[in-house]
C-alpha cells in the first residue's frame, strides 16, 4: 500500500516529489524518502521515520537537495518496522542502483539468500532491499543493460510491485517496472512524472499512461518509453484526467473525511446522471444491454472492506426488485474457495481504487472460469477498469482520507442503477414501477444534504461517548448491512472495538456483552422490520444499554425506547442505505475528532490495499 513518485524535468524535484507524496500519505506514513539527483552527479538519498512532514523538515521542504531527477517513497510496512533502515529508497551496496517498490516480493529470502552467496550485503530487513540488489546483480553481469536487467529481475521475482529505479550510470532517466501493484506514468512540457495514484501528479499533468503488467517504462524529461518484458519497445496512448484537481485539495475544511462526507450529494447525482438519461437507465456504456441482463442466471458481488458492506446492501436490493440470487464474497475469500459458478453468471468486483489485490484476483479467476465480470470502479484506467468485461465508472472523484465515505456512496447509486435495470429487462417491474425507483433515485443527493444539516446534533452526541469501550450496531435486512458500515467507519478512525450484528442474533450469545453504560445503536429504515427490532432494542435497554435510534421521519415512537434519536428522510426502503449511512458516518468522524485523533491517517491502515 507504499506510495511512490517520481519527477524528471527542469524544476528542482525534492519539493515536487514532497508534495506528490503528500497527496499519497494515505497509502502509508511509517517513514519516508527521498532520492535525487544534480545532472549526472551522485544519487543523494534522505530518509526518515515517521510521518512525511519529518522528511520534509529534515531536507528544509526539499530545499538541501539540489536536482531535477528524483524519486519518492511513503511506507506502510510489510517486512520488517517502522524506521530509517527500512525505509525508501533502498541503494545497492555500490550506489549505483537506487530504487524505491510498492507491494510484496514474496520470494525475497531465496533472493537474499543467494545474494548473500554472491558477496551482497544487506541492512534493512525489507523485501525491497532484495529487489533492488537483484536488479544490480543482472545489470552488472548483463552488460549495464537497464531494460534486461528490470526485464531479468521481473521474471526472477514473485510477488506483486511496482518499481521506481534510477542508475546512477544513466543521469536524465528514471525507470519503472509494474506487476499487479498500481502505477501511473504522466507527461507535461518538459516534464514527466510517476506515481502511485492520480491525485499526486493532478496539480501538474492531466495527460497519463496506464503502465501495464509486466512492462517496463522508461522516463526522460518531457517523454516517457514503454517495453514488454522481452524488453521490446511498445506504443501505448495517453488518457486524459478529468478530475478537478481542487478536489485533492481540504478547500477549508479542517479533515479530508469531513470534506468528503460533504461531497456526497455530489458524487451521488453525478454517478446517477452518468447513467439515467431522459428517465431511463443506460448502462451501454458500462457495457451492459437487457439482452445480457436478461441472461443473468446469478451474480456475485465480491469486495473487501466498505465495499463488501454495499455488496451486503446490494443483495437485498438486487434479490428483491430482480428476483435474481446474489451471492456476497469477500475477495480474499472467494480466491480461495473454488467457487461454484455457472457459465452465465456475472461477476461484480467493486472496488474504489480499481487496484485492491484480492478483488483483482478474484476478478481474474473469474474470468479464468469463462465468466462474465463487471467492474464497479472509480479511478479510470485502473486494472479492474481495464481487465474486466464490463466497468460501470463511480464519479467520486479523488477520495483522500483513508476511511471511505463518497466512494461508499457512489458504489451504492451504481448499484441500485444496475437492480432497478436488471429488474426491468427481466420483466419483474413495469415501466410505471421503473420511473418511479428512478425518480426516487434522482431525489437521494437532495435528502442526504439534508441529513448533513443535522451533524451539529450527532457532534454532541459524539462528544458525550468518545470515551466509550464498546459500541454495538443491530439491525435487521438491509439495516444490518447498514450496521455493517457503521461500525466500521467507527472502529477504523476512533479505536473504539465495535460490531455490527443482525439484530435477530442478540440472543444467540451476543446479548451477554451488554452492560450498564454500553451504547446500541439501532437501525430501523425498513418499515416492514421495524418492530422487530425495536423489541431487540428494549431487550438490550432492559439489561443496561444506552440506546440511539436511527429510523426515518414518522416512527416519533422511537423516541419513547431510544436515548437519543436520529431521524433521515424517508425513501423507497431500497435506498434507505445512502441516507442511514451518513449519520453513522458523521458520528465515527465526531468521535475520532473528540479523542484529538488523525481521522485521515488511522493507524496501521491505508487507503489503496494492493497486497495481500
Amino acid at each position: 500500500m507504499c506510495g511512490i513518485v517520481g519527477y524528471n524535468g527542469s524544476k528542482q524535484a525534492a519539493p515536487i516529489l514532497l508534495e506528490g507524496l503528500s497527496r499519497l500519505e494515505y497509502r502509508g506514513y511509517d517513514s519516508a524518502g527521498l532520492a535525487v539527483r544534480d545532472g549526472d552527479g551522485p544519487v543523494q538519498v534522505v530518509k526518515a521515520k515517521g510521518r512525511l512532514r519529518v522528511l520534509s523538515e529534515k531536507t528544509n521542504g526539499g530545499q538541501t537537495l539540489r536536482g531535477c531527477c528524483g524519486i519518492g517513497h511513503t511506507r506502510w510496512a510489510t517486512h520488517g518496522e517502522p524506521s530509517t533502515e527500512n525505509a525508501h529508497p533502498h541503494c545497492s551496496d555500490d550506489g549505483l542502483v537506487v530504487g524505491v517498490h510498492n507491494g510484496i516480493i514474496e520470494n525475497f529470502q531465496e533472493i537474499k539468500d543467494k545474494l548473500n552467496k554472491k558477496g551482497y550485503a544487506f541492512v534493512s530487513q525489507t523485501d525491497t532491499e532484495a529487489a533492488i540488489k537483484l536488479v544490480h546483480y543482472y545489470y552488472l553481469k548483463y552488460g549495464r543493460d537497464p531494460i534486461g536487467a528490470l526485464s531479468r529481475t521481473m521474471v526472477r521475482v514473485r510477488g506483486s510491485y511496482a518499481l521506481a529505479i534510477i542508475f546512477a550510470d544513466r543521469p536524465g532517466l528514471i525507470y519503472a517496472a509494474r506487476k499487479d501493484s498500481p502505477m501511473i506514468l504522466g507527461v507535461g512540457e518538459g516534464e514527466s512524472y510517476l506515481a502511485s495514484d492520480v491525485p499526486a501528479i493532478l496539480k501538474y499533468t492531466r495527460s497519463v499512461y496506464y503502465i501495464g503488467n509486466m512492462e517496463i517504462g522508461v522516463l526522460a524529461p518531457g517523454s516517457v518509453a514503454f517495453y514488454n518484458i522481452d524488453g521490446e519497445q511498445i506504443a501505448k496512448d495517453p488518457v486524459e484526467i478529468k478530475w478537478d484537481a481542487e478536489a485533492a485539495e481540504k478547500a477549508g475544511f479542517e479533515h479530508f473525511m469531513i470534506k468528503e462526507i460533504h461531497e456526497q450529494p455530489k458524487a451521488v447525482r453525478d454517478t446517477l446522471n452518468s447513467v439515467i438519461k431522459e428517465d431511463r437507465i443506460d448502462l451501454s456504456e458500462a457495457g451492459l444491454d437487457d439482452d445480457l441482463l436478461r441472461g443473468v442466471s446469478e451474480i456475485c458481488i465480491v469486495a473487501c472492506g466498505s465495499a463488501y458492506h454495499v455488496a451486503v446492501a446490494a443483495k437485498y436490493v438486487i434479490e428483491d426488485l430482480a428476483r435474481v440470487p446474489v451471492q456476497v464474497d469477500l475477495a480474499s475469500e472467494f480466491r480461495y474457495r473454488d467457487p461454484i459458478l455457472r457459465e452465465d453468471a456475472l461477476v461484480i468486483v467493486i472496488s474504489q481504487s480499481g487496484e485492491t489485490a484480492d478483488s483483482l484476483a478474484a476478478l481474474r479467476e473469474a474470468k479464468n472460469r469463462g465468466v462474465r465480470t463487471l467492474g464497479i470502479v472509480n479511478v479510470v484506467g485502473s486494472s479492474i477498469a481495464r481487465e474486466a468485461d464490463s466497468v460501470f465508472y463511480t464519479l467520486a472523484g479523488p477520495e483522500i482520507a483513508v476511511a471511505t465515505t463518497k466512494a461508499y456512496s457512489t458504489q451504492l447509486a451504481a448499484c441500485y442503477a444496475l437492480a432497478v435495470q436488471l429488474a426491468f429487462a427481466r420483466g419483474k417491474i413495469d415501466e410505471e414501477r421503473c420511473r418511479a425507483l428512478i425518480a426516487e433515485m434522482l431525489t437521494l443527493p437532495d435528502k442526504i444534504q439534508r441529513v448533513l444539516e443535522d451533524k451539529e446534533r450527532i457532534q454532541w452526541f459524539a462528544a458525550k461517548f468518545a470515551a466509550a469501550r464498546d459500541i454495538f450496531f443491530i439491525g435487521r435486512g438491509i439495516d444490518y448491512a447498514i450496521s455493517l458500515e457503521g461500525s466500521l467507519k467507527m472502529k477504523e478512525i476512533s479505536y473504539i472495538h465495535s460490531e455490527a450484528y443482525a439484530a435477530g442474533e442478540l440472543k444467540h450469545g451476543t446479548i451477554s456483552l451488554i452492560e450498564d453504560g454500553t451504547l446500541v445503536i439501532g437501525v430501523t429504515t425498513q418499515q416492514h422490520l421495524y418492530e422487530k427490532t425495536l423489541s431487540n432494542m428494549v431487550e438490550v435497554k432492559s439489561r443496561g444499554a444506552y440506546l440511539m435510534g436511527l429510523t426515518g421521519y414518522g416512527n416519533y415512537n422511537m423516541e419513547d425506547t431510544a436515548d437519543f434519536t436520529v431521524y433521515v428522510p424517508r425513501t423507497d426502503p431500497h435506498f434507505a442505505t445512502s441516507l442511514a449511512v451518513v449519520p453513522l458516518q458523521l458520528l465515527g468522524y465526531y468521535v475520532s475528532v473528540a479523542k484529538g485523533l488523525d481521522v485521515d491517517k488511522p493507524r496501521n491502515l491505508a487507503k489503496s490495499v494492493t497486497v495481500e
